[in-house]
C-alpha cells in the first residue's frame, strides 16, 4: 500500500453534494493500492451549510481522519444577524435575497477581504498539522479539492516545503464559477484572486476538473487538466430500495436558487393540467423564495410538494420511486460547463431524466451518452410538455421508459473513477520524487 493525503474541507458529518467526491475516493482508492489519509476540519468549528451525521458511518474504519481547528467569519456573521451559524452560510445565494444592509455589507467584506474565500482561515491550522501527520505516515502524494479553493493553498505550501507531488482537484471553477459575477468584488480584489488562481494552480503537478468545459477553460489560461467527473456509487442504490407509489412523480433533489427556477416546466405543467394529466412534482432541499413565488403565480402550490433538506440516504428511495427526475442547469453565463453532482446520482437510480438547460452543454452530452434522458431549452415549453406526456402515457400503460443504460453509465461509477485518480497518482509520483517530512 502507498499513502495519499486527501485534503478536503467537506467531510462527514458535512452533508450535501460537496462531501461525496472525497468520501468515495477514500472508500475505493485502497482497491488500487492507495491508502488514503484524510485531513479536514473539526466539525464543531466548520461552517457547513448542511449536516448529515449518517454519512460518518460510511467513512471506512481503516482510513485515518485528522481534524484540525479552523477560523471563519460565519460565526461572527451569524451572531451579528441573530441567526444560527448554518443559516448564515450561503449556498449559491439560494433562499436569501440579501436585501438587508448587514447582509450586503457582509457579502462585500467576504468578496474583498477573504480571498479566495471565507474558509481561508483553515489554511494555517492545516499547515501546522502537516509535519506531525507526515512523520506518522509515509505520504507519497497529496490531493486537495475545492471549493473552497483556499484548500489548494495547503497543497501549494506542502508541495513547496516537502516536494510532495500535488494534485489540485476542482469540483467547480475558481474565478470562472457561474456566480462569480454576483460577488460585489472590487477591481483590485478580482485581479488579486485571478493572480492567486494562476500562481497556485500552476504549482500543482496535475489539475483535475469534473467537466470538459472546465478543462478547456483552464487550457485558455495555459494550464492543462485531467477530467475525472463526479459519479454515483452502485452500492448506495443496492442499499436503498425504491418506495411503493401510485403517483407519477417528478423529483428534484438539491438546492434550487433563483437562476435554476424552471419556468418552462411550470408552464408545461399548466398546459398538461388542462388535459387532465395528474403529474406531481417534488422538490427536496433548499428552495429559493423566487421559486415559491413562481409556483403561486402558476397556481401549482398543490401540485408541487416542497420537502426540506434531508440526509442523502433518505433521498435515494425518493429518486428510485420517481417516474422522472428533474435536472436544472443554472441560467447564467458560461453554464454550458455546469454538470451538477445530482445528475450522476440520477444515472445510478436508473430513472429517466428531464433536463432543462443548455442543449449543447456538458450535462446534455452526459444524458445523450448514457441514454438517461433529454435536455430542453429553458423556454421550450412545448418540447417539455411533449416529453412529459410521452413518459406519463408509457407509465400509465405499465411500461415506464428506462433511464441510463447500466453499461453506458458504468464509467461514472465511483469505483471506476477512483481507478482513474489512482492512475494519475501513479503518474505524478513517478515524475516527482518526494522528500521526507523531516527534511
Amino acid at each position: 500500500m502507498r499513502y495519499v493525503l486527501l485534503v478536503t474541507y467537506y467531510f462527514p458529518p458535512a452533508g450535501g453534494a460537496a462531501v461525496q467526491r472525497f468520501l468515495k475516493f477514500a472508500r475505493y482508492l485502497p482497491a488500487y493500492d492507495w491508502r488514503p489519509v484524510v485531513l479536514t476540519v473539526r466539525s464543531e468549528d466548520a461552517a457547513y451549510p448542511f449536516r448529515d451525521e449518517a454519512l460518518e458511518a460510511e467513512v471506512p474504519v481503516e482510513v485515518p481522519v485528522f481534524r484540525t481547528r479552523t477560523w471563519d467569519p460565519y460565526a461572527a456573521y451569524a451572531r451579528w444577524l441573530g441567526q444560527r451559524k448554518e443559516e448564515a452560510v450561503s449556498v449559491g445565494f439560494a433562499g436569501r435575497p440579501h436585501q438587508r444592509w448587514k447582509e450586503r455589507l457582509a457579502r462585500w467584506i467576504r468578496a474583498n477581504l477573504f480571498l479566495p474565500d471565507a474558509r481561508v482561515g483553515w489554511v494555517p491550522f492545516a499547515l501546522r498539522a502537516l509535519p506531525r501527520l507526515l512523520r506518522q505516515y509515509p505520504i507519497e502524494a497529496i490531493v486537495t479539492t475545492g471549493p473552497p479553493h483556499s484548500t489548494h493553498l495547503i497543497g501549494y505550501r506542502a508541495q513547496r516545503r516537502y516536494r510532495l507531488p500535488w494534485v489540485a482537484d476542482l469540483r467547480d471553477p475558481w474565478t470562472d464559477v457561474y456566480y462569480y459575477e454576483m460577488l460585489p468584488m472590487t477591481r483590485w480584489a478580482r485581479r488579486l484572486d485571478a493572480w492567486m488562481e494562476r500562481r497556485v494552480l500552476a504549482q500543482a503537478q496535475a489539475r483535475v476538473v469534473v467537466t470538459p468545459t472546465m478543462q478547456r477553460t483552464l487550457q485558455t489560461k495555459g494550464l492543462s487538466a485531467v477530467c475525472i467527473p463526479n459519479g454515483y456509487d452502485p452500492a448506495d442504490f443496492e442499499a436503498s430500495p425504491p418506495r411503493a407509489t401510485h403517483d407519477f412523480w417528478i423529483t428534484y433533489a438539491g438546492s434550487m436558487g433563483p437562476t435554476a427556477n424552471p419556468e418552462g416546466l411550470w408552464k408545461a405543467l399548466v398546459q398538461l393540467r388542462a388535459s387532465g394529466l395528474p403529474i406531481r412534482v417534488r422538490l427536496i432541499g433548499l428552495i429559493d423564495a423566487s421559486v415559491r413565488q413562481a409556483l403561486m403565480r402558476h397556481h401549482l402550490a398543490e401540485q408541487v410538494a416542497l420537502l426540506p433538506f434531508m440526509p442523502r440516504r433518505q433521498v435515494l428511495p425518493y429518486l428510485r420511486e420517481s417516474a422522472l427526475l428533474l435536472l436544472v442547469i443554472n441560467r447564467t453565463a458560461g453554464n454550458a460547463g455546469i454538470v451538477t453532482s445530482k445528475l450522476y446520482e440520477y444515472l445510478g437510480s436508473g430513472r429517466p431524466v428531464l433536463g432543462i438547460g443548455p442543449v449543447q452543454g456538458d450535462a446534455a452530452a452526459v444524458l445523450q451518452e448514457t441514454k438517461a434522458g433529454k435536455m430542453f431549452d429553458y423556454d421550450d415549453v412545448e418540447g417539455i410538455a411533449a416529453y412529459l406526456r410521452r413518459h406519463y402515457e408509457a407509465w400509465a400503460a405499465g411500461r415506464p421508459l428506462p433511464g441510463a443504460l447500466p453499461t453506458l453509465a458504468q464509467r461514472y461509477s465511483r469505483p471506476y473513477l477512483a481507478g482513474e485518480l489512482a492512475h494519475l497518482l501513479e503518474e505524478v509520483t513517478r515524475s516527482v520524487p518526494c522528500e521526507s517530512a523531516a527534511s
